[in-house]
């Protein structure tokens, strides 16, 4: 009945996603390619998690 109260978790983490490859485009433009590659991996598996919560 009141569902409209409820969260979206999907918003949160698409959002956490595109501030993870925001950051990890700034460290490559510095030249910090080791943060680059973990925000990368980390951006990849929010992805995935967002997938899997978007699907169902």
């Amino acid at each position: 009945m009141f569902s409209f109260f409820k969260r979206n978790p999907v918003i949160k983490l698409t959002k956490r996603h595109s501030m993870l490859l925001e950051q990890a485009m700034h460290a490559q433009r510095r030249g910090d390619i080791r943060t680059y590659s973990q925000l990368t991996a980390e951006a990849e598996e929010l992805y995935i998690k967002i997938k899997s919560l978007a699907s169902t």
